[in-house]
């Protein structure tokens, strides 16, 4: 996996999503590893800033990773989260520096390329031994899921920059009922207990409301719990190799109603014993940035296995309003970035692509080249990233 060799920019870590204009470089050591590190380091990987910092100006974010040692998957998401806009400009503005909790200053690595003399390729070598630090799963030179870095990523993240970091919780908690309040209170009441004690810029874009609906079938009680998503799971209809499923198939077949037998139901709050019931997945709460996982992988007792079936996608005008409450009407999301998975389980790698206002670009570790929009549908789509488009950031 690893990719083609490039003009290295070895040094600090901060190019990326903005770079360049016409930037020039240098690498600041630091020994400081404070409690934002991490954050810091991977906005070193996404951004540029001018010298002057009286005009912020975006680049245009054409610059590749070098692969590092089958390190494909965290230059695949680093190119999608460096093309995510409200992370993006966070980032500039550099709020992150009221939003973080550590006791210590931690400053940013800068590191400024020109790029008037010809392309450029940022290692990402500081970040990753970061990231392998906060977490050890990933060390080593195997290699990883995209989606599985993606989720720990933005975890850790989020983390680091909560803004009620000292919230603890003390044991188990009483679950609250909410049987003479409307669903939308039921919601909005656990929604805002959650934001008590996470409470981030990741939460702002990435993290979304799911409610499962239970009914049972010997008493016709039903019930509803809400868990916070950062990412839905779709799975994949089924289908010889030659064929072809749409995002909306597997999106029904994510929602669609489930029959659930004694053994694997939760227990009835008004039998209170386990009976035979239907469950049904759909989103309560939509997130500014909806990241879609579709399902390739298949785990069985002996083995995994990955499933090259073709999901066709829009790029615009994604409606997941019939996925919400009733009558919420058209949520529409735009595609803005792809991450890809070729080759096998065991032989795989993974390549990012991902929209700017010149159009779409191919991000291959080192490599960036143009693509047209006829040419991002493959069935080597794994991960898919789409931004609200009929609403705006409300502050939660």
């Amino acid at each position: 996996m690893p990719g083609a060799s490039g003009v290295n920019a070895e040094g600090s870590c901060e190019a990326l999503c903005r770079t360049l204009v016409s930037q020039k470089g240098l690498q600041r050591e630091t020994a400081d590893i404070s409690h934002s590190v991490l954050y810091t380091s991977l906005m070193g990987l996404l951004l540029v800033t001018d010298n002057e910092k009286e005009k912020l100006t975006v680049g245009s974010g054409r610059v590749g990773l070098k692969n590092i040692g089958n390190t494909c998957f965290l230059n695949a998401v680093v190119q999608c989260l460096s093309h995510t806009r409200g992370l993006r400009d966070y980032s500039l503005l550099k709020s992150y520096r009221d939003d973080k909790f550590s006791k210590e200053e931690t400053k940013l690595m800068e590191g400024l390329w020109d790029v008037t003399e010809g392309d450029r390729v940022v290692n990402p070598r500081q970040f990753y031994n970061i990231f392998k630090e906060a977490v050890p799963y990933f060390s080593g030179y195997s290699q990883q899921d995209a989606q599985e870095f993606l989720r720990f990523l933005l975890d850790k993240l989020h983390t680091e920059i909560n803004r009620r970091p000292y919230v603890r919780r003390t044991g188990k908690e009483p679950e609250q009922t909410f049987a003479r309040f409307r669903i939308s209170e039921e919601a909005a009441a656990m929604w805002k207990k959650h934001l008590e004690r996470d409470d981030s810029r990741i939460v702002d874009l990435f993290s979304g409301q799911l409610r499962s609906s239970l009914h049972c079938s010997v008493c016709s009680h039903s019930s509803n719990t809400f868990d916070v998503f950062c990412d839905l799971s779709l799975p994949i209809p089924k289908r010889s190799s030659a064929g072809q499923v749409t995002l909306r198939e597997c999106l029904e077949l994510f929602s669609q109603e489930e029959k659930l037998d004694k053994d694997n139901s939760p227990m009835c709050e008004r039998c209170n014993r386990h009976t035979e019931c239907t469950k049904r997945l759909s989103i309560q709460r939509f997130p500014q940035v909806i990241v879609i996982h579709l399902n390739r992988f298949t785990t069985s007792r002996w083995s995994i296995s990955k499933s090259t079936v073709y999901v066709s996608f829009p790029l615009t005008n994604l409606d997941l309003g019939c996925y919400g409450p009733v009558d919420c009407g058209p949520v529409l999301y735009d595609l803005y970035a792809i991450c890809n998975h070729a080759g096998t389980v065991n032989m795989g790698h993974y390549t990012a692509c991902c929209s700017d206002e010149n159009g779409w670009c191919f991000y291959n570790d080192s490599s960036v080249t143009p693509v047209s929009e006829n040419q991002l549908q493959t069935n080597q789509a794994y991960v898919l990233f789409y931004q609200r488009s009929n609403s705006t950031t409300i502050r939660k």
